[in-house]
């Protein structure tokens, strides 16, 4: 009887201890943003903050920054499997949110946010997430069957049409290229028929025809393709953003100008403290320093997939590819949208974009990758 309980302790799998590489390339970013917050933001602030308060951005961020690397470190030594029996509660509290984001009255044409009083925050990211936990939850429960429709198909398909529809309604396209992008890469590793992808086109199709019959939405969309084709068709108006950036970018050189000493953030490049942060990035460290800073975003998501390849089961394996894809399409997305290589999509840069609640999500996410690790074998012995 002692011989068989000793059998059963040394199969099961020893917790291992984190994933080193990936924390350090996490809170490498995580200061680094911090830092070019500031420096981008210390201007707007002054003029635009209560009080002249150049350090309103940067002193919230920091708290939130704070709290978000503990609930990351908490959720590294939360055992994620925890997570397979709230991915469908998870999913629909989504669902609510972005229902109720809808309803509840805004000062913007987008409705994007919910106001907590304290903060607010976009249900768009809890809908990442949950879209990424119920894919996993799915995928590793139906693996052997992901090449039939009615397991590997219709039920994905089924949960990003309606978060699509949902998120398109705010309107909020960049959102939802997001979400798809994210979904789309969970099902073709998660082993959906090759040929079901050829639905991608059917879908652009109905995507094309629901952006038609949303009203608003294509005047939306219309705008932003036309401003990115020729910003200088408007340069007072809804292309003087993507001016201000490109001459951010441009005026930075091989070196930059130094950090502190962007010209473009004095109230030339709208809102620098958010969306269009890479463009300060470029300007005050030049070619070489967002060279650099896309480098150690490189590292990190190929360290997200390594975690990803080398786990022990298919759940965690899932959940480690749809975050780290999460973060490695967003940032594509936003430092696209700066350059103007794509048409202004309104998304942020992980971990360096002002949002409290969005960081704090960013770092529990990174917690759950970690959380990953730990039950992984990186190293041979």
């Amino acid at each position: 009887m002692e011989q068989v309980k000793k059998k059963q302790k040394q199969a099961k799998p020893k917790k291992g201890s984190i994933d080193l590489t990936f924390l350090i390339l996490v809170l490498l970013l995580l200061v680094i943003g911090l830092v070019m917050l500031f420096s981008a933001s210390y201007a707007y602030a002054y003029y635009n903050a209560p009080g002249h308060n150049s350090f309103y951005y940067i002193s919230r961020q920091l708290v939130f920054a704070i709290l978000g690397v503990g609930v990351m470190g908490f959720v590294s030594m939360v055992d994620y499997h925890l997570l397979h029996k709230f991915a469908i509660p998870i999913f629909l509290g989504s669902l609510v949110l972005l229902v109720a984001v809808l309803i509840i009255p805004s000062r913007e044409d987008a409705k994007r946010w919910i106001d907590l009083g304290f903060a607010t925050f976009q249900p768009s990211e809890i809908a990442k997430f949950a879209i990424i936990l119920l894919f996993a939850h799915l995928i590793s429960l139906n693996y052997e069957k992901m090449k039939l429709p009615r397991y590997g198909v219709w039920p994905f398909l089924g949960v990003m049409g309606i978060v699509s529809f949902l998120m398109l309604l705010e309107p909020h396209l960049s959102g939802t290229v997001l979400i798809v992008t994210i979904g789309i890469v969970m099902m073709f590793v998660g082993g959906t028929d090759m040929k079901w992808f050829m639905l991608g086109g059917a879908l652009l199709i109905g995507g094309i025809i629901v952006l038609v019959l949303i009203p608003g939405v294509v005047e939306y969309a219309a705008g932003r393709v036309q401003y990115w084709i020729d910003p200088f068709s408007d340069p007072r108006g809804k292309g003087y953003q993507t001016i201000q950036s490109l001459y951010a970018i441009g005026s930075g050189g091989l070196m930059g100008v130094g950090i502190g000493n962007s010209r473009q953030k004095h109230l030339y490049l709208p809102e620098p403290q958010n969306d269009f942060i890479f463009a300060v990035v470029c300007e005050e460290l030049g070619f070489i320093g967002a060279v650099i800073i896309i480098l150690i975003f490189v590292l990190l998501i190929w360290r997200g997939y390594v975690i990803a390849m080398r786990c022990r089961d298919r759940f965690g394996a899932m959940l480690a590819i749809g975050l780290t894809t999460q973060v490695g399409v967003q940032t594509i997305l936003n430092i696209a949208v700066v350059s103007n290589t794509i048409p202004n999509t309104g998304i942020s840069l992980p971990f360096f974009s002002s949002g409290g609640t969005a960081l704090v999500m960013l770092l529990a996410q990174m917690g759950v990758i970690l959380s990953v690790s730990r039950q992984t074998a990186l190293e041979k012995e």
